[in-house]
């Protein structure tokens, strides 16, 4: 900086005076300047250096921040948990190596049942196949397969899935799957399903052999569905039928589309059978309930302590407002299932058939979890319109909630009305005045006792083992052009005869199962007999046969056409 003084002497000592302070100012600016840039090199030597130093900082801190043991956490607080304390020991100091993983899992799902039985923890190797369920689809081949002596044998083949377009035919044998031997490797059904399944896209070879000659198939994997409407058919010229065994994220379209079909044949009644349905969406479950209720009816409403009350009401008008409607439940009858019945029941809209439902009326949330893994946790309870809640008690623990399903058929409430126990402190009615009850599932309007034949050990083991549909199988391999032969179930149904011969080929059959059927009497002979007509049903229409040879024995079916056709 420079600075000019004016003075009052003459011109001569002014102009020095001048010179010697301009002079003097101009070396000051030089020795700064100077003084500066040496200044500016050494920090430019040093910088790198510093930040160098600073980086190194930040990353100890941050280590120290985010250590494993919360008590050399460099902003630790508190003391650790004994949970953290005993995990560590274990994994420090135990005598043998442990699975910490599946330690830790079975530890969490221990705190899950200290709240209650619905709220569980799923570890990440099982979760695909949960969200599988859920999303109503999963990625493979599209074939139904069983192990026959230790052997892959296609039992069914999906129609226009991967499978079927790339030939894979009923019968056919695996050999091997990608590089993988499965023929004769004592190969589980988990490990071929996984060998099976994979991407959207992705291929699979798979070499088969089909009676004597090997064949090695290229397949795309495509979607696979996991359907929720496992039947749907006419019974008669107005009376319908419609079988729904889960409520998955795509169990509204497939009913819509199975009630949209029957309308168009004459439908005027209908049976929708819950029975085993274990629940699912709830979403599903709601807008099902909307095409059979009017205007705009509550269906049901959820509250809890951190989830705010939410009603779930009729948004549109419904398909099937109108017509006569029966639902059939069991004790398997669950969760969303119980939604909907307790929805139809309070408004008077349906007849409910069967036997008390599950109990289940808790809400529950997936959370995914960082590991892969996922908490199912209950955050709110729902109530049917009246406002009743079906849930079940579950203060004396998990098995003893869990004990009560069984106890249902040993007690005899399975065979008996008068045996039903219901809670009568909790009693409500409906809008035209029926009793209803809360606190232990759905009770039905009219009661069918469980199939009271009773078995023995031998018939039991039958059953158990899978014998009758593993022997259907054979069968159909070697009658398929007499089988194939019938139109439909309704034709299969009145004129297929099971023979004497064939009966000698299925005692034959199980014996190779180690179960004798010499001592059976007439009553259980008929009943596997009727058995392996519906497995073979099955076997040649899927589920839909199935249900359509099934039902014309099934007491529930009657009583509901007996109350239906009043």
């Amino acid at each position: 900086m420079y600075f000019l003084y004016p003075t009052n002497t003459d011109e001569g000592k002014s102009g020095i005076k001048y010179s010697l302070i301009t002079e003097w100012a101009l070396r000051s600016y030089r020795r700064k300047n100077y003084l500066r840039n040496m200044m500016n090199k050494k920090i430019n030597v040093w910088l790198p250096l510093l930040f160098s130093i600073t980086m190194v900082a930040g990353m100890f801190l941050g280590y120290k921040m985010r250590d494993a043991n919360p008590s050399k956490s460099f902003f630790h607080s508190e003391k650790r948990r004994p949970f953290q304390e005993i995990s560590d020991l274990i994994k420090n100091k135990y005598v043998d190596d442990v699975n910490m993983d599946a330690l830790m899992d079975t530890a969490i799902q221990s705190i899950l049942n200290k709240l209650d039985p619905h709220s569980v923890f799923i570890p990440a190797e099982q979760l695909q196949g949960i969200n599988e369920d859920i999303a109503g689809k999963f990625f493979g081949i599209g074939v139904e397969f069983n192990i026959f002596e230790d052997t892959i044998n296609v039992l069914n083949v999906l129609k226009d899935g991967p499978g079927d377009k790339a030939g894979i035919k009923t019968g056919d044998k695996f050999l091997k799957v990608g590089d993988s031997l499965v023929a004769g490797n004592h190969i589980t059904a988990d490990k071929i399903k996984k060998l099976l399944r994979g991407d959207r896209g992705t291929k699979v070879t798979i070499e088969i052999v089909r009676n004597i000659e090997k064949k090695s198939i290229s397949i795309t994997r495509d979607a696979i569905p996991l359907k929720s409407v496992d039947a749907s058919y006419m019974i008669d010229a107005h009376i319908g039928f419609i079988k729904l065994n889960k409520f998955s994220s795509q169990t509204y379209r497939e009913f819509m589309e199975a009630l949209t079909a029957l309308k168009k044949q004459g439908l005027e009644q209908l049976i929708l059978d819950l029975r085993g349905n274990g629940g699912g969406v709830l979403d599903e479950a709601t807008e099902i309930a909307d095409e059979f209720l009017s205007g705009d009816k509550l269906i049901t409403y959820t509250e809890g302590k951190h989830a705010p009350k939410k009603e779930f009401r009729c948004r549109r008008e419904g398909q099937f407002e109108k017509g006569s409607l029966v639902l059939l439940c069991d004790e398997g009858s669950a969760s969303a299932s119980e939604v909907l019945m307790g929805a139809l029941q309070d408004w008077d809209r349906a007849v409910i058939i069967g036997r008390r439902s599950f109990g289940k009326g808790l809400v529950g949330e997936q959370f995914n979890l960082s590991d892969g893994s996922a908490l199912r946790l209950t955050i709110a309870r729902y109530y049917t319109p009246v406002g009743r809640s079906i849930q079940r008690s579950y203060g004396l623990g998990e098995k003893a909630y869990f004990d009560e399903i069984s106890n249902r058929f040993h007690d005899g409430e399975t065979l008996s009305a008068d045996s039903v126990k219901f809670d009568k402190t909790q009693i409500f009615k409906t809008k035209a005045g029926k009793t209803v009850y809360g606190g232990g599932g759905i009770t039905p309007d009219y009661f069918v006792p469980l199939d009271s034949g009773i078995l023995s050990a031998t018939t039991v083991k039958i059953y158990a083992k899978g014998t009758i549909s593993n022997f259907a199988y054979k069968y159909y391999l070697q009658n398929q052009s007499t089988l194939n032969a019938f139109k439909n179930s309704t034709d299969f149904n009145k004129h297929f005869i099971f023979s004497d011969l064939d009966w000698q080929y299925f005692t034959h059959f199980a014996s190779k199962d180690s179960v004798t059927l010499n001592s059976i009497t007439s009553i259980e002979k008929n009943k596997l007999i009727n058995s392996i007509k519906v497995s073979l049903a099955r076997q040649l229409w899927r589920m839909e046969g199935l249900y359509e040879v099934q039902n014309t024995t099934d007491n529930a079916i009657k009583k509901a056409l007996e109350i239906l056709k009043k």
